[in-house]
């Protein structure tokens, strides 16, 4: 049998009924990310592929809107 993934809201999400929020959840070396309104896509990254991520969003190296 399957454990089921145990999903933790990120901090910086709002504290309403879990609606549009980040979860994460770590096995082993995989960290998974996804957002509540959509809970069937999934995005899986190593711990470095994460952190660079995270810095790019801090440094709003990914908005391409401008």
């Amino acid at each position: 049998m399957t454990e089921a993934i145990r999903w933790q809201k990120s901090s910086y999400s709002g504290g309403d009924t879990g609606q549009n929020c980040v979860e994460l959840s770590k096995d082993g070396g995989v960290i998974r990310l996804r957002e509540s309104d959509s809970p069937d896509t999934v995005i899986s990254f190593g711990r470095h592929q994460l952190g660079a991520l995270m810095r790019g969003v801090k440094a709003m190296k990914l908005d391409h809107s401008n």
